[in-house]
């Protein structure tokens, strides 16, 4: 290792650390929502997760919503899906009500973002998944059955 190099990490290092010393820098703040919903993972079934997720359990079934995931998951812990939308979305949530927990994913999207999501989910048993976007405070919602044979929540 050169000396330049080495000074220049720890001279990087050093600011760091002086930085978080100070509280300039809080990983929970950056990395959390402001309005996390922590309730909302914690419900079981759609109904109860909508309503702790969005206030209401309204939502309509749309075919502007696509929803691509396996029809059989080989391995349970990693089944990728993938929610897109034409539509303006707010929110993209994922729902699982066979779970433990209804509620695999929910993230809110910027106004200039695309209606896109993709993400890996754990299943505990042969499930729906459940697509939810929320649309200037409309719900919408479209579902596919995933068949679990191996792993899973539940071993």
């Amino acid at each position: 290792m050169k000396r330049r190099t080495f000074l220049k990490g720890a001279m990087a290092s050093g600011v760091v650390a002086v930085a978080a010393g100070a509280g300039l820098l809080r990983p929970t703040e950056v990395l959390a929502a402001a309005a996390y919903p922590s309730a909302a993972f914690k419900t079981k079934g759609v109904e109860d997760t909508l309503k702790s997720l969005y206030g209401s359990t309204a939502h309509s079934a749309s075919s502007k919503i696509t929803l691509d995931a396996p029809i059989q998951a080989e391995n349970a812990a990693v089944v990728p899906v993938t929610v897109e939308t034409s539509m303006n979305a707010q929110s993209i949530a994922i729902m699982i009500p066979n779970n433990p927990a209804t509620l695999a994913a929910s993230v809110d999207l910027a106004s200039n973002a695309t209606g896109y999501f993709r993400t890996r989910v754990k299943m505990g048993k042969t499930s729906d998944i459940v697509a939810v976007v929320r649309v200037g405070g409309t719900t919408y919602s479209t579902k596919k059955l995933v068949k679990v044979t191996v792993g899973g929540c539940g071993g």
